[in-house]
């Protein structure tokens, strides 16, 4: 009988241990992402109390008011717009805001929806802005913005697209696939460990080298620390929003809302990023009065690969 015991309790032993070690390992990338800390020291930084958390946003400059919208991958921040936040407090009072689950805001252990997300536009520029806001919107924030400007006209004015997502990847729904990648990514220890691996360091000069920048030297290394860093920090649960996306439910058909607004939109598209013109073909074919132009030498950032001639568009569409 106690032979039987052995056996059985062996191969527990053996678990309890492995899962202690990636326990261990986990905790040893989250304490060593916190030794870049990149972010700079703004004294015009603030925490709005939302009803899903604490959102972590900075305020500058005098003028008309403008929000700027990082893209929603769970790594990037306000950081997006270092190079441009600046010059663009010259002519508008400037907010910068991290996205519930990036960066200094909350990372509540829910799943994210697009709509959570225009609930949380709605409700900073009423509570917060005080003021009818311009907006400029990177990569996926796009789909919320132009969902939030729909739910309540009266908040906006002018939104800028900065290579909106694709209608195709926003109609996609969860599949009983995705909910389960979802449902592997938010196990603790062990989904964490897969979350780790993915959001590695390797992993992540690679995407930005290959994907998303045009010139993988136009890259600074402060950018990618803080993209790292922002991906681990506050116990690795920026995973819980990388889990939503993967499972979908974050997408929305936004077809609807982009034929009916009349609100100015335009869209500045890196040239060399995927699927480009086709996309901007698809937002103007359902709303012809959108603006577009593109930037050449870029790909997903325009504003970071090539700020002066962003700005300098920038400033056409918003004055």
């Amino acid at each position: 009988m106690n032979k039987r015991k052995h056996k059985f309790s062996t191969p527990g032993i053996l678990f309890t241990i492995a899962i202690g070690m990636i326990h261990l390992a986990n905790k040893a990338i989250m304490a060593s992402s916190s030794f870049y800390d990149v972010h700079p020291r703004s004294k015009n930084h603030y925490f709005y109390k939302w009803k899903f958390g604490k959102i972590f946003y900075t305020k500058q400059g005098s003028g008309k008011p403008l929000l700027l919208i990082h893209d929603l991958q769970t790594g990037l921040s306000n950081y997006e717009w270092n190079k441009i936040e600046a010059d663009l407090t010259k002519n508008h009072e400037v907010y910068t805001l991290d996205l519930l689950g990036c960066g200094k805001s909350d990372k509540p252990k829910i799943t994210y929806t697009n709509f959570l997300y225009v609930q949380l536009l709605c409700d900073f520029i009423k509570n917060v802005i005080g003021r009818k806001t311009d907006v400029i919107a990177s990569g996926y924030s796009g789909s919320f913005s132009i969902m939030a400007c729909r739910n309540d006209e009266t908040l906006f004015r002018k939104i800028l697209l900065i290579n909106p997502p694709d209608f195709k990847e926003l109609n996609e729904i969860p599949s009983k696939n995705s909910a389960l990648q979802k449902i592997l990514l938010e196990i603790p220890v062990i989904g964490t460990m897969i979350y780790n691996i993915l959001m590695c360091r390797q992993n992540i000069d690679h995407i930005f080298s290959e994907e998303m920048f045009f010139n993988p030297f136009r890259i600074e290394p402060d950018f990618l620390d803080a993209y790292y860093e922002n991906a681990h920090i506050d116990h690795c649960e920026g995973k819980y929003l990388y889990a939503s996306r993967i499972g979908k439910y974050t997408n929305i058909n936004i077809a609807n809302c982009i034929h009916k607004t009349d609100h100015s939109i335009y869209i500045i598209e890196g040239n060399y990023e995927k699927k480009a013109k086709e996309i901007v073909k698809t937002y103007t074919n359902y709303n012809p009065a959108i603006e577009t132009t593109f930037i050449k030498y870029a790909k997903h950032f325009p504003h970071l690969e090539n700020p002066e001639e962003f700005l300098k568009q920038a400033d056409l569409f918003l004055n």
